[in-house]
């Protein structure tokens, strides 16, 4: 038994208590509990004890950039406002020369990973995608380029007629490394169909990642709650990447996004709460005791809950970022990117120790 964790006098959740404690896996009735249940503090102290067992007291940033090559996209997801049609006003796709002049322009030394995600475009072919990287990796041979979801993976197989392990190898020869997480929102198919999300279905998000994997990278992954889902599915989300995890160990992070409304100026009734962002974290911890780091991801939850959450089970706070799109175009209201210096100063607020990562953890750095 955790000697830090408040002895709990629900029976259920001393259950569960003593099954963590013992390093027991918790089932999916163990994850809904865990979200029926209002004792936040128990769920944040274990998945802080938990988090201790695996990290101790490090949390891991990284200098990054975020780049978006395109913005034009064939999916029209419900909850996204950031894709345009080819013609629409404020949409673009970049040639290589382009965003190169645009890193210039924003980069500086310390950058040591770039964060690829853009639109479906579907008007331009397979080879635009590969030559978009090749032009980076030649430019920035240094900089580790993170790239595209494993959604964005699928719909090159469809433009491109390739395998999925085709497409990944062409895109590791121009100088991928790794696959961002996005693209999975809630893996389930109902859910999927409900929020129109008109790309790769929760098979074929899997088994991209589990590609990937097999080609020996390592990816991230990611869930975006608070919508229409339920905690089950939310559970049973966890539950499958966990199985994958099981099977191939390729992942190393997982990401909640919290959802945000498409408007800007929405009420905090239409976020979700710092309440059930916390526990999100935490039951996630809890759930994936396969997978080394969970995420608080300051774009969607804000940096001081960001804080908060490395007592509830985070061990990353993501990067420097600089100019982040996605998550603002749909409504958020944090910063856009955050200082080095900023991120440090965050994690040591929190009498948490920050250590300076590359794209595969391996530490670059350590502040204590």
């Amino acid at each position: 038994m955790f000697t830090t964790v408040t002895p709990s006098t629900d029976k259920r959740m001393a259950e569960i208590v003593e099954k963590v404690s013992k390093g027991e896996r918790l089932t999916l009735e163990d994850g809904v509990y865990l979200y029926k249940s209002d004792d936040l503090l128990t769920i944040g102290q274990l998945a802080n004890e938990v988090n201790l067992r695996k990290n101790g007291k490090k949390v891991y940033f990284i200098e990054n950039m975020s780049l978006y090559f395109t913005n034009v996209c064939e999916s029209y997801c419900a909850f996204c406002n950031f894709r345009k049609d080819q013609d629409e006003e404020g949409s673009y796709t970049l040639s290589g020369e382009e965003m190169i002049a645009y890193v210039e322009q924003h980069i500086h030394p310390g950058i040591r990973e770039f964060h690829i995600v853009g639109g479906h475009n579907n008007h331009v072919p397979f080879q635009y995608y590969v030559d978009s990287l090749k032009a980076l990796n030649k430019r920035f041979p240094d900089v580790t380029i993170k790239a595209y979801t494993a959604a964005e993976i699928e719909f090159f197989t469809r433009i491109s007629g390739l395998s999925t392990a085709e497409v990944l190898t062409e895109l590791r020869k121009a100088g991928l490394q790794s696959l961002t997480g996005g693209g999975a929102e809630i893996l389930s198919d109902q859910y999927r169909e409900k929020m129109k999300v008109d790309k790769a279905n929760v098979d074929q998000y899997l088994d991209v990642h589990r590609t990937a994997h097999q080609l020996g990278m390592k990816t991230h992954t990611t869930m975006l709650y608070g919508s229409i889902e339920s905690h089950e599915d939310r559970i049973r989300h966890m539950i499958q990447i966990r199985e994958l995890q099981d099977e191939t160990g390729g992942f190393m992070v997982f990401i909640p996004l919290s959802m945000q409304p498409r408007n800007k100026n929405a009420g905090i009734m239409r976020r979700n709460s710092a309440y059930e962002d916390l526990k999100t974290i935490a039951i996630s911890r809890l759930m994936l005791d396969n997978i080394q780091h969970i995420k608080a991801y300051f774009i969607n939850i804000g940096v001081q809950l960001t804080q908060v959450a490395l007592s509830f089970g985070a061990s990353d706070v993501h990067g420097t970022i600089l100019k982040e799109r996605i998550s603002h175009a749909a409504g958020a209201l944090t910063p856009e990117g955050i200082t080095r210096k900023e991120l440090i100063w965050l994690i040591q607020g929190a009498g948490r120790i920050p250590v300076e990562r590359d794209t595969f953890y391996n530490e670059i750095e350590i502040f204590e």
